[in-house]
């Protein structure tokens, strides 16, 4: 916990971007009767019934000191999606960083060693040498500031009923560029001794 604390505490550096990693999963759900749009002095009205179309994944990109969140919808939540997800952090996002510090927890899927199960030995090892990991603790996921943004993004987008993955994908990007362009970001305030005064519970006690 205290080494993502530290983190947070450190300034502004380009060449070493801090980007903070989650995913989460969206249940694509359609129509079974059209809705009947909004009248003067009545609301919309929609069917209970719905459509069931699968579930979409959501990995979230964000750097708090970039002002910058990148949201990418995939079909699934594998090792591969990671890797993948991994080599567009340090070919497409930050190119020029020399290595990016990067926060996530410590899911199954986030598995360094996932790079040489889906690329070739050089190409794996040069995408690791871009990346410092830096893991929340079990059931310390609320560290993670991606799951702030995860939470603005459901509730300013996610709350209706989105049909298939092509839709999600819009709403998410309209959503995502709005953000961007305001420069919003997440002002953290925990602090290492807030977390040794208000979970001193979880440290060890030391006997003189």
């Amino acid at each position: 916990m205290e080494d993502v604390l530290d983190l947070y505490t450190l300034p502004y550096d380009p060449h070493y971007p801090l980007v903070c990693f989650d995913e989460t999963s969206k249940q694509l759900i359609g129509e079974s009767r059209t809705p009947l749009p909004a009248q003067p002095g009545e609301r919309e009205r929609y069917d209970y019934e719905y459509v069931r179309n699968g579930v979409a994944n959501l990995f979230m990109f964000f750097a708090p000191l970039h002002n910058w969140r990148h949201v990418k919808v995939t079909a699934r939540r594998t090792k591969e999606d990671w890797a993948y997800c991994m080599r567009d952090l340090v070919d497409v996002h930050f190119p020029a960083a020399i290595r990016i510090r990067l926060v996530e927890d410590n899911l199954n899927t986030h598995d360094p060693a996932a790079l040489y199960d889906v690329f070739a030995p050089t190409e794996a090892k040069r995408i690791l040498d871009r990346l410092e990991f830096h893991y929340t603790p079990k059931h310390g996921s609320w560290l993670n500031m991606a799951e702030i943004e995860f939470s603005v993004l459901s509730r300013q987008c996610l709350h209706p009923r989105i049909p298939d993955k092509p839709a999600l994908e819009c709403m998410v990007g309209a959503w995502q560029a709005e953000r961007n362009q305001a420069q919003a970001t997440v002002h953290w305030r925990f602090t290492i001794s807030d977390a040794r005064f208000k979970l001193k519970r979880l440290y060890p006690s030391i006997e003189p």
